[in-house]
Formats: structure tokens, sequence, C-alpha cells
């Protein structure tokens, strides 16, 4: 295999998570750390800062702060939603993009993303083997939906899961105080896949969990719903519901109104409010005391409850994706393949081509869901409860995170 000699850009896209940054610091340390690997670039708010040419040397960066980006929340590079066109219709943006990777001798490029992310990918990768320009497109997998085909698991799943399952039992507690009834409804992310709602009936293993789980996975009845919450408030006097914020009706319309209200660039509609309305609907209905809470962004940032699985094993992929590339590797995501080592729980990296991941969403197997759609099995329990294990040693000062802070020198 010839050598490719070169500059890297590493650039971050779509929704935060709460451990983006560890797959960032691996794809950053195992690149400066390359003999072919010539510079260390980090595009500013993802695509749209190799558009721009805004991209950092990240060679420039004190390491403690790059070491510090294992633990800390969001996109330290900044993100972006950006959808380019297909090469095709209009190659713009393509013309551009090779641009500047001539200017900069960008011979490796790495995305950290979803979906989105990987479409993207796919069409730089396809597009720069189209003009014959050698550069090599790793994909580095990011989603806290965990909804990226051909991987067991996401980068980001983890620790918000086990931030919704924490919540939910913190939440099952304070809604127990009193002697008179209360119905809670929390919202939680999820468009078209109900991994995170159902993330939240880990805390049924220890008793305090939810009495009623809704995915996206299955068609949502509001009849059937307030049925299902008057029995269990008639049995127990009181009824903790998690929810997807993506729960449709058969038709495929979203139960939240707030569909109508945006979208996220993509062509998403970005959701929101649900809780508040199935709050209202099962307050005149019962007549009890109703509280919805929505989780939003605090579920994808909450590093403070991440999980040391979720940390290591995202710190793997972008380490795997430098790897992977220098010894000629190209167009390809990294994936998480599960396995038993000494019997206990393990996880390796695997490679999954780009055209098959792109614009594909993995959803809960249908098995894993209840017979009547208000809940998950036990199959889901074991296949989330070793994702979220471990406790980080998380750098702090006076008590509080101490997070990465970058000096951001562009590059010339």
């Amino acid at each position: 295999m010839k050598e490719l000699k070169g500059a890297c850009i590493i650039g971050q896209s779509g929704g935060p998570t709460s451990v983006i940054n560890a797959s960032a610091y691996g794809v950053i340390d195992t690149a400066l750390k390359s003999p072919c690997i010539t510079q260390v670039l980090g595009a500013e708010h993802g695509i749209k800062g190799v558009l721009n040419d805004r991209l950092f040397d990240m060679g420039l960066e004190d390491p403690e702060e790059l070491r510090l980006l294992k633990y800390t929340p969001s996109s330290a590079l900044g993100s972006c939603r950006y959808k380019i066109a297909d090469p095709e219709k209009d190659d713009t943006d393509y013309r551009r993009i090779l641009e500047v990777f001539k200017k900069h001798n960008v011979r490796y490029f790495f995305y950290n993303g979803g979906n989105d992310s990987m479409d993207t990918c796919n069409k730089i990768n396809t597009y720069m083997q189209s003009v014959g320009y050698e550069c090599r497109v790793m994909g580095v997998p990011k989603t806290i939906d965990n909804d990226l085909f051909g991987t067991d698991h996401c980068p980001g799943y983890a620790s918000a899961a086990k931030y919704i399952a924490t919540s939910m039992m913190e939440v099952y507690h304070d809604a127990h105080v009193y002697d008179t009834g209360m119905i809670v409804v929390m919202e939680i992310m999820g468009r078209h896949a109900g991994w995170l709602a159902a993330s939240a009936a880990l805390a049924s293993e220890y008793g305090a969990g939810p009495d009623l789980i809704y995915l996206p996975e299955t068609d949502f009845s509001m009849p059937k719903f307030i049925e299902d919450v008057k029995r269990v408030y008639a049995e127990k006097g009181s009824c903790i519901i998690a929810v997807s914020e993506g729960i449709h009706y058969e038709d495929g319309g979203f139960v939240s109104e707030a569909k109508v209200a945006a979208n996220d660039g993509f062509g998403h509609a970005q959701l929101g409010g649900l809780a508040a309305i199935l709050a209202q609907v099962l307050k005149e209905e019962t007549g009890a005391k109703v509280r919805g809470i929505e989780l939003n962004l605090l579920q994808r940032c909450g590093a403070h409850l991440a999980s040391e699985t979720d940390i290591e094993e995202s710190f793997m992929a972008g380490k795997a994706a430098v790897e992977n590339a220098v010894n000629g590797i190209n167009g390809r995501m990294i994936g998480f393949e599960r396995g038993v080592r000494d019997g206990r729980y393990a996880c390796k990296t695997k490679l999954i081509p780009l055209m098959e991941v792109a614009n594909v969403e993995k959803k809960i197997p249908r098995e894993w869901i209840n017979a009547e759609g208000n809940g998950v099995n036990h199959q889901f329990i074991e296949y989330a409860l070793p994702l979220i294990q471990g406790e980080p040693d998380l750098p702090k000062v006076d008590s509080l995170p101490r997070f990465a802070k970058l000096k951001k020198i562009l590059a010339k």
C-alpha cells in the first residue's frame, strides 16, 4: 500500500452529545501522532467550516486542553445542519470543498455525526473519486438517537440513556411524596426511533421506573393511551409515563402539534411540546394533578452523568477511524460489534460502507416492545444495561466541571 501523506480535517455535524468530543479527541490525538498526517485541522461548524475555509490548527492547542475534550459535552469545534446537494444536480459545494482540500493538501477527511452526516461523507467521497483526487473519507458515528444502521450502538446513546434512566428514578421518588395522586408525563427525544424513551425502562429494574412507555415504532392511539393511564392511576393512585417526542398516529401524523413550527435544515420536523399536550389531555380526562416534563437539551449534554463505557468507546471510534484511514481504508463508517470477554460485555470496532449507512434509520426490534405497545421487554434491558456502566473521574475545579478551552487558531 502506498503511503498517503497530507493534512486531515475533523468536522462535527448534527445535534451534539455529551461524548462527541471524546470521538473528536480520538481523531485529533491519533492523527497528531501519525507520521503521514502533516497537519490536523478542525472544521468550524462542520462542513460549513470547510466551505468557508475556517479551519483550526489543532496542533497549536495545549495538549492538556485537548485531553479534557474526553469529558467536555457538546461539539467543541462547532456543529451545523447543512445538506449539500447531490453532485449530479449541483456541484458548487463540491468544487469549493476540493479547492479548500487542495489549498491545505487535505488527504484525510473525518466527519463525526449521524445519518445525515454519513450521507455528506458518502457524497464527498464519491465526488473526490470521480475527479481523481486522492482523499480517504471516514465517518465517525455519533447520535444519542442510536439509530445508525450497521452498528450495535452509537457513541452518545449510552450517556443519554443513563441520564434519562437516572432522571426517571429521581422523578419517580419526587412524584410519590404526597398522599394525593399524581400523573407525570416525561417527554424524551427520538423522532423516528424510540431507543432513548425505552431507556427509561432501565429505571424499572430498580423499582423506580415508568408505568407506561410509548415509542415511534408503534402507532399511537389517544383513546387507548387515556385508557391505559386511567387503569394504572386507578390501580396505583399515580402514573408515570415516558413518551418519545416522535410518537405518531396511524396516519403518520405526529402527536406533537409543534411539528409545523420549524425544521432542522434537513427537512426534518422539529418536535417539542408533546409532554404539555398530553398532560393537558390527561388533566381534562382524569381531573388528577398532572405534570409534563420535557428533558429537552439536558439529555444530550449531561456530561456529569456520562457513561465511562460510552466515553471510552467514543474515543475508540475516533482512534479507529484514523488508524484505518492511514492503513488505506476509505469510504467507511466505524461501527461497534458487541461481544463477550471473560464473561463480560465487550466491544470492538468494525467497518461499514458509508453508502449502506447514509439515510437509513435503525429502530427498536418489534419483539423488544410489548404486545400492547406501551412498554418494552427484558431483551431491551439486556441490550442497554451494559452500555451505561462506569463512572468517569471527571475533572473539576471548585466542585464544578472543568471543560476544555480551545484557542481555535485558524490555519493559514
